[in-house]
């Protein structure tokens, strides 16, 4: 079973950092920050619609903050959607606020209702950590999904990403006679692929979410992380693996069952051709981050000689010796997966 640290270290945005967010129109001034929302009265469990506890707490606030709040979370949201076209913030109401105290992040997220039509969004207010920045950074250029995300001090502004949770999925879909398993079972090996190349931690379950397309015949299926709290944090290989996870137990097995080692190879083959071409395309603003990435510090001395020496390990190479950061070791990471064959854990 891997194992997870159970708390990790939180990390400022360096100089170089802000520098780069700056330049690629990530930070903006924002009207509301985290501390802001830190100022509610009381809170309740917010449960889902069978009566399950979500793990978050819907928060209320004084009337006079409230309306205040509301107003600034509307103009966060336009910042976030709309480049800050204000013109749309008279009808939208920031109706709704949870809190969650389970995680690195105690994240806030806010339900933005329209109330022309009463469709809702929701967006999240997080404590900037540069690990979750790199992570956030690196989806956006590494794998087939694109991602909006704000940084103003120490506030971090995410969008969400709508899927069916992992362990909902598990739970309630895997088994369904409509099912196509075997696209299931090659998005999970693509997943399990580019969360290894960039080095994305702590893939369990609850932490990415399912996508169904529908397709002229059938379904297409992508599996799309949600969380880039534990971006190369770890020491331990594993935990850079989702297939390792015991979440993902069924999951795996049903790839197990419905893959052979020769399509298993094709679909790693396949995953990394499209990250190399990423890579390629997002070639200088990729080596902008990762000249960044390698200087800062994200994670423990130790941590990082830890994963060092099990990553030379799984590849039979002494390359990662050379590594002086975390940053340095995904650099390296990337490098070999990149010119390597595949071959399945």
């Amino acid at each position: 079973m891997t194992l997870i640290s159970r708390k990790k270290l939180t990390y400022s945005i360096s100089p170089g950092l802000r520098e780069y967010l700056h330049e690629y129109d990530r930070e903006s001034k924002l009207p509301v920050t985290y501390r802001d929302l830190l100022r509610y009265s009381g809170s309740f469990p917010l449960m889902d619609r069978n009566g399950r506890d979500t793990l978050w707490q819907t928060v209320f606030y004084e009337p006079s903050t409230l309306v205040e709040l509301s107003a600034g979370l509307a103009e966060v949201y336009a910042l976030l959607r709309t480049d800050g076209d204000l013109s749309f913030t008279d009808h939208l109401l920031a109706d709704r606020i949870d809190y969650c105290q389970f995680g690195n992040s105690n994240p806030f997220r806010v339900r933005i209702v329209n109330q022309l039509n009463d469709n809702y969004d929701y967006f999240y207010v997080k404590r900037a950590d540069a690990s979750r920045v790199y992570g956030l950074e690196l989806e956006h250029l590494l794998s087939p999904n694109r991602i909006n995300y704000l940084v103003c001090g120490d506030s971090l502004i995410e969008e969400h990403i709508a899927g069916i949770p992992g362990d909902d999925f598990i739970r309630d879909h895997l088994q369904r006679p409509h099912l196509n398993q075997v696209r299931i079972a090659k998005e999970f090996v693509k997943f399990n692929e580019r969360c290894f190349a960039r080095l994305l931690g702590d893939m369990r379950a609850y932490n990415y979410v399912i996508i169904a397309t529908p397709d002229f015949e059938d379904e297409q299926y992508r599996v799309r992380a949600i969380d880039f709290d534990q971006q190369s944090y770890e020491g331990k290989k594993n935990m850079y693996l989702p297939q390792f996870f015991k979440d993902n137990r069924k999951v795996v097995q049903m790839c197990s069952k419905l893959l052979t080692t020769e399509t298993i190879r094709q679909y790693q083959a396949e995953e990394r051709t499209l990250i190399a071409r990423r890579v390629r395309l997002e070639r200088y603003r990729l080596k902008n981050l990762m000249d960044i990435m390698r200087r800062d510090e994200t994670s423990t001395d130790e941590k990082t000689a830890q994963l060092k020496a099990q990553l030379n390990a799984h590849y039979g190479s002494n390359a990662f010796d050379r590594c002086r950061s975390m940053g340095d070791v995904v650099h390296q990471n990337l490098k070999i997966m990149l010119l390597a064959r595949p071959r399945p854990d």
